[in-house]
């Protein structure tokens, strides 16, 4: 799925646009016992109650595609004959008023999910009657293309809240109020089967993790029988290891500030062009990038053969894994500075007096703990 797929189904978990038939949820302690299962319909529910579960749900479609939001792919064999899939394709299907399917469900979830503290396992299904767009993109929405029906799983800490004072507005007054269990933010989940092209792709699922260092392979191995690709954070790290070790003394801030200016570039064709779809990078178009720096060619072949050891040739890496959009930052044990993205001109090294330096070039507007201040010419 796309970033503008992914928004277009998120846009669903409002009480206005949702049509949500039911909500199955099973409690669940750190020792993987359930505690209790039930089934709820939003219709029945408080309004604040209702945005709660519905907010929970949009949660589960946030973050950053290749980082928090990783495609899972089925093989033609696993769609016609595997039963991870003929499971997915039962709760969906059933739009979950099968019980027996759904205990069978949150069984596989408490069998190969390792958490340390209490969850919840939420899961919905939704039918969205999908607005016609026209060749242009714009949408009709006197006309209906289809239904797209699918589930949603999302599975959330539940902690015990720390005693507290709380105000009581009945007897205008404050009160001590007890340890609670009280249900956290998503920390994984998924949809099946991908929204793409105006219909479903029941060949793809999309996965979602809160922790980028945290993929939960024994829980992805047992629902989808499938690989993900190396956890966002450890990805990045991986490859900062690759440079160094590759590069060497080659290894300086104007090579490391021309891979990022390039790559900001790129993701700024692709914005412009309008394609929604994440950009990647294969190691050829690295080791290209590091040629443009000066990089000589024995240190760029050390790169192309440590990449292969640790990602495989054929592995494209997410481009936000290699840099970040939002931010360019540089680090000593002492300072850090962060540079707006796409002003890492205002930056350099030199050394001065046989010292390295960094120069930060000031234009305006500079502050010392929130004041004003000048820079002086020297006299």
């Amino acid at each position: 799925m796309n970033k503008k797929d992914i928004n277009e189904i998120r846009r669903r978990f409002n009480l206005e646009h949702h049509n949500i038939t039911c909500i199955h949820g099973c409690y669940v302690n750190s020792q993987g016992e359930p505690i209790s299962t039930f089934v709820r319909y939003l219709q029945g529910m408080g309004q604040e109650e209702a945005e709660k579960f519905l907010s929970i749900f949009k949660r589960t479609l946030s973050g950053t595609q290749s980082q928090n939001l990783l495609d899972i792919n089925f093989t033609p064999q696993q769609v016609m004959e595997s039963q991870e899939h003929k499971l997915l394709m039962a709760l969906r299907d059933s739009a979950l008023k099968d019980e027996e399917i759904v205990d069978y469900f949150f069984q596989q979830v408490r069998e190969n999910l390792h958490m340390e503290d209490h969850y919840l396992i939420l899961l919905m299904h939704d039918g969205y009657d999908v607005p016609y767009r026209n060749s242009n993109g714009d949408k009709d929405e006197e006309q209906s293309s289809q239904v797209f029906h699918y589930i949603l799983c999302s599975i959330c800490p539940v902690k015990l809240t720390k005693p507290a004072l709380a105000y009581d507005p009945a007897a205008n007054n404050f009160h001590s109020k007890e340890s609670d269990w009280v249900v956290g933010a998503p920390e994984m989940g998924f949809l099946f089967p991908c929204f793409e092209e105006r219909s479903a792709n029941i060949y793809r699922a999309l996965y979602y993790t809160r922790d980028t260092q945290e993929n939960h392979d024994d829980f992805v191995d047992a629902l989808f029988q499938s690989e993900l690709p190396m956890p966002a954070a450890v990805q990045k790290e991986a490859f900062q290891e690759i440079l160094q070790e590759s590069l060497q003394e080659e290894c300086s801030y104007e090579v490391m500030q021309t891979v990022h200016e390039q790559v900001l570039e790129k993701m700024e064709e692709m914005k412009a062009e309008k394609i929604t779809e994440p950009l990647k990078l294969g190691k050829h178009e690295v080791k290209k990038m590091l040629e443009e720096c000066g990089v000589a060619p024995e240190r760029t072949a050390v790169f192309e053969e440590k990449y292969d050891e640790k990602f495989g040739g054929l592995t494209d890496l997410s481009a936000v894994n290699i840099v970040s959009p939002k931010q360019f930052e540089l680090r000593t044990p002492q300072v850090v500075i962060k540079v707006s993205p796409d002003r890492s001109d205002l930056v350099e090294t030199r050394i001065i007096d046989g010292h390295p330096y960094i120069l930060i070039r000031a234009e305006e507007g500079v502050e010392v703990n929130g004041v004003n201040v000048n820079i002086q010419q020297e006299k």
